[in-house]
């Protein structure tokens, strides 16, 4: 779990409230979306190599979850204007390829990445039937050209919350490409390279 001072979420927050539109303009919100049981709330977008090797597995992962009843959502935070090919016409088209079945939602404020402190793309939040934040981290091990996405990570997490266990003890930060921000919407967490 990320205890870093910079990071807004700590062990049992809440889930920022959110409603995002998705890539067809309807606005989704957190309350709809979210599973009885559970819910894996990640930042992503369609151009990060990083989202990419985890793409397909995502989709498999999260119809999996959802018959545990933890349902899955996605939030690209990322500056459309300056990153088109992350725009909603893509995320349509990225979707139906990796057979994404949950919600893939607009953050054009860039807000909602900042009150969930998310800092990279894929970046993974898994919040309890109280929507209190069970685990903060990577999804697994593997990286683009280094092994095969699976889910290890956050697939113990859940096992974990749902089998009434602590969380995790010790987990490792998601990995990925940074989330493109606005010019002079950086947050503090944030340097650039």
């Amino acid at each position: 779990m990320r205890v870093d001072s910079t990071f807004s979420l700590r062990p049992s927050s809440t889930a920022p409230d959110f409603a995002l539109p998705n890539a067809s303009g309807k606005i989704v919100t957190l309350d709809e979306a979210r599973g009885s049981l559970g819910t894996i709330v990640f930042f992503a977008c369609n151009h990060c190599p990083y989202v990419i090797h985890l793409a397909s597995e995502l989709g498999e992962f999260a119809d999996r979850a959802a018959a545990l009843r933890v349902e899955t959502i996605c939030i690209n935070s990322n500056d459309l204007a300056a990153y088109p090919q992350d725009g909603p016409e893509f995320m349509k088209e990225f979707a139906a390829t990796h057979k994404w079945n949950f919600p893939y939602l607009i953050d054009e404020t860039q807000s909602i990445a900042k009150a969930y402190g998310a800092a990279c793309t894929p970046d993974f939040f898994l919040f309890d039937e109280n929507l209190a934040l069970f685990y903060a981290g990577q999804f697994d091990d593997s990286r683009p050209k280094n092994g095969v996405a699976c889910g290890s990570d956050l697939q113990d997490a859940i096992d974990r919350m749902l089998d009434g266990e602590a969380p995790p003890t010790s987990t490792k930060p998601a990995s990925g490409c940074n989330i493109k921000w606005k010019p002079g919407q950086e947050p503090q967490w944030f340097s650039a390279p």
